[in-house]
């Protein structure tokens, strides 16, 4: 029978079948073996054929063609790549005004990502009803001009501003989105904002570290009604690229693929070569400083072999 996978656990998976009806199945070690790379070999969005079997559970047995997706490095000392979710349509890159604080490399890498696959994203500033001096609203217009104008999409939220919600529900209608972000910046209240029918646990912050505290621990395909739909995925605090050279990595940077053309060097790293096109237009403000500041940090540590996350 062919089904959708909503759930993904780690070692069962719940899959919706075409008649409606769900069944936790099973992952034959074969597919783990095919790609060894991949500590995951099905996610959330995957179409799968499933075979039943009399105790009531499933054998998953073929995992259907990929439009896309959102891949990084397998974290906690593992090897390899993580699915973190497949076939979506946006990425909802969640971080908050304060605890914890906006990470603008955080956000860079994964739009990185989502220019390698072609994935459209969406920039979610939440909790701004925690803004408190004229520097937050000056980071906050900042950050708005910057990802804005370079073609992204850019919504400031609260769960106390149904206004600021139902536009989040309006950017999100009939696609299935992808939401992401750290621990604490408040995805899931922002999903029961949105579906309040949905009932989503949710956390607090950690007073000694002031980092949010895992609240979702699994990835589930959320509906919020209307053939709208939405992957919750567990907070994450690191973000690792993956099948990304060194020398593409400015590819991935829109406002940098134009000025690469004229480097002197094919290769050029945009560091310290000579005749470096893009580092004349950082010198000419056509570059923000912070995103090249991330675009040094992503490069500088995929060299190193050691790249985790910002």
């Amino acid at each position: 029978m062919n089904g959708l996978i909503i759930k993904a656990t780690g070692s069962w998976y719940q899959v919706m079948l075409d008649d409606g009806s769900s069944v936790s199945c099973r992952l034959p070690g074969r597919f783990r073996l095919d790609d060894e790379e991949i500590v995951n070999p099905v996610a959330v969005g995957d179409n799968v054929e499933v075979a039943l079997q009399k105790d009531g559970t499933g054998i998953i047995e073929r995992i259907g063609d990929r439009k896309n997706r959102l891949v990084r490095k397998a974290t906690h000392g593992r090897r390899g790549v993580q699915l973190i979710a497949t076939n979506v349509d946006q990425v909802l890159i969640v971080q908050s005004l304060r605890d914890p604080a906006v990470k603008p490399g955080f956000i860079d890498r994964v739009l990185v990502t989502c220019e390698a696959y072609e994935i459209p994203a969406l920039i979610i500033i939440n909790k701004i009803d925690l803004q408190k001096k004229a520097k937050d609203a000056e980071m906050l217009d900042q950050l708005d001009r910057l990802y804005t104008d370079l073609g992204y999409g850019f919504l400031p939220t609260s769960i106390h501003d149904q206004k600021s919600t139902e536009l989040l529900k309006s950017r999100a209608a009939g696609k299935i989105s992808v939401l992401t972000g750290h621990s604490g910046t408040g995805k899931s209240s922002l999903l029961n904002a949105m579906a309040p029918d949905l009932k989503l646990k949710t956390g607090e912050i950690s007073r000694s570290s002031s980092k949010g505290k895992h609240t979702t621990t699994y990835a589930q395909l959320l509906s919020l009604g209307d053939h709208t739909f939405i992957v919750d995925t567990p907070g994450i605090r690191e973000f690792g690229l993956v099948d990304v050279e060194p020398y593409e990595i400015s590819l991935y940077f829109p406002e940098m693929r134009p000025h690469r053309e004229s480097c002197r060097f094919y290769n050029c790293t945009h560091r310290h070569e000579p005749s470096c096109a893009v580092r004349k237009a950082l010198d000419d403000k056509l570059i923000s400083e912070s995103r090249y500041k991330s675009y040094v940090n992503i490069l500088e540590s995929i060299e190193s072999g050691l790249d985790k996350a910002l």
